[in-house]
């Protein structure tokens, strides 16, 4: 069984046709004009329609046990809201606690994903560094197949990590052609100024994003840039926020150095007002780093436009309001970092970023899943319209409205970051593995359908 689109208007990254896709046993076979279906084959007819590759998510964190609880999505409900939105892949992140064995913490994770409705890959987070540290990462390269590792320059005492680690972290997946990935904040500052404003009777969650300042992320940014030019590794710096982070990862390029960068849609859309809702539901948008002062917005465009930026990822990591969130009700410190993002991420970059001209068409097929495809190793079985890949693909309808509420979302959250956002374009099909997984409103996902996906970047 196998599905024909037929006549839509074809994007990827560099080209823009209007063609026919035939897909066979979970695989594009064809590519063209006046395609012929199988007996027993799916027509779809996708006139004044586009096709997009599926979405990819390279920055997820489904089910995380974190600051005493557990992100609400789980890899179910979690990859089929992706599913819902037009991401058909995920890579998300293995979390060891600090002095766990990181093959340990591989099989929690492995255990968990077992029930998401879409594939999926997994960075290594290196949250401590010991004798066995570095045989574990060439386990993680050579046998697991994940050949990228998360750092964490925050959450000191906890999976953040120091200069020394981080160093000997990117030495040794220098040594394995592995990338080391950044969360770029300076740690003790962070605790500094938490426990100064604290101190000051100031508890709210708009002191969050007072703690975390925007030079707290440049200069991280900055320092961890310093040390991979130290040690040749190339960088990836997770999250970007600020004007400040952007322009030094663009001076790092400028130089040569291998150094790339994703940002999300919050930091893209939003502003440091979130904080200031009444009621404590300022709560709901308290992630790490925090969304920024107007200012640092159109920056980020700017350097999506210019490919300074390559990724647009959510830090889909998302905690309730009630019953998570409100654990810091009297403490800022307390309350859970993350928030929901991955069903919206197409439908808010094709709204706020083609329709209004900051990206066309191919930058917003690049941006939402053919760069990450071709960074982490997936490229082109992921993020491509050719030949082989894989048959995930979105059948966009350019005509189709909404306005974003957690009323309607699939997130399995009592919140919504972007409640009361209109948006412009949808999905009307989304196909993952071959297999028609919604249409026109309709979400028909398969629990455990997901495949692991082994990465190389060799």
């Amino acid at each position: 069984m196998g599905i024909l689109i037929k006549n839509g208007t074809i994007v990827t990254a560099l080209d823009t046709t209007v063609g026919d896709v035939l897909t066979q046993d979970g695989a594009i076979v064809a590519v063209g004009t006046d395609l012929d279906a199988n007996s027993g084959d799916t027509t779809i007819d996708a006139s004044g329609q586009y096709v997009f590759p599926g979405g990819l998510d390279p920055h997820v964190h489904m089910e995380l046990p974190f600051m005493g609880t557990i992100s609400a999505d789980d890899f179910e409900t979690g990859t089929a809201a992706g599913v819902a939105g037009g991401t058909t892949s995920i890579i998300d992140f293995v979390i060891p606690a600090r002095d766990q064995n990181l093959m340990e913490g591989l099989a929690e994770w492995h255990a968990k994903a077992k029930k998401s409705v879409a594939d999926y890959a997994f960075h290594m987070a290196v949250t401590w560094w010991g004798d066995e540290s570095a045989e574990w990462m060439r386990r993680c390269v050579q046998e697991e197949g994940i050949p990228s590792f998360k750092t964490f320059m925050a959450y000191r005492g906890a999976i953040g990590v120091d200069d020394h680690e981080l160093i000997q972290v990117m030495r040794t997946a220098k040594s394995l052609g592995a990338l080391t990935t950044v969360h770029a904040e300076h740690g003790d500052m962070v605790v500094h100024l938490q426990d100064k404003l604290f101190a000051e009777g100031k508890t709210g969650p708009e002191y969050h994003a007072r703690s975390r300042p925007a030079p707290v992320e440049a200069e991280a940014t900055s320092r961890a840039i310093m040390l991979a030019r130290m040690t040749h590794e190339p960088l990836y710096v997770v999250h970007v926020t600020t004007a400040q982070s952007v322009a030094a990862i663009a001076e790092a390029r400028s130089r040569g150095q291998n150094v790339m960068g994703e940002t999300c849609p919050q930091y893209l859309l939003l502003d440091d007002s979130v904080y200031y809702k009444p009621d404590f539901e300022g709560a709901a948008a308290v992630m790490s780093p925090p969304i920024r002062p107007k200012g640092h917005q159109e920056p980020l465009w700017a350097a999506l436009r210019s490919g300074t930026l390559e990724v647009v990822a959510t830090d889909h990591c998302p905690f309730n309001l009630k019953g998570q969130k409100d654990m810091g009700i009297d403490d800022f410190r307390k309350i859970p970092n993350g928030a929901a993002g991955i069903e919206h991420r197409l439908a808010l970059m094709y709204t706020y970023g083609v329709l209004e001209g900051r990206l066309n068409l191919n930058q917003f097929v690049d941006v939402t899943s053919t760069r990450a495809a071709k960074i982490f190793g997936l490229y082109p079985r992921k993020g491509s319209i050719t030949v082989g890949a894989d048959a995930d693909l979105v059948i966009w309808d350019p005509e189709a409205s909404g306005t974003i509420s957690v009323k309607t979302h699939h997130h399995k959250v009592d919140r919504n970051i972007f409640e009361g956002f209109a948006t412009k374009g949808a999905p009307s099909t989304v196909v993952v593995n071959g297999q028609v997984q919604y249409q026109d409103g309709d979400l028909r996902v398969t629990r455990g359908a997901g495949r692991y996906l082994k990465r190389s970047l060799g």
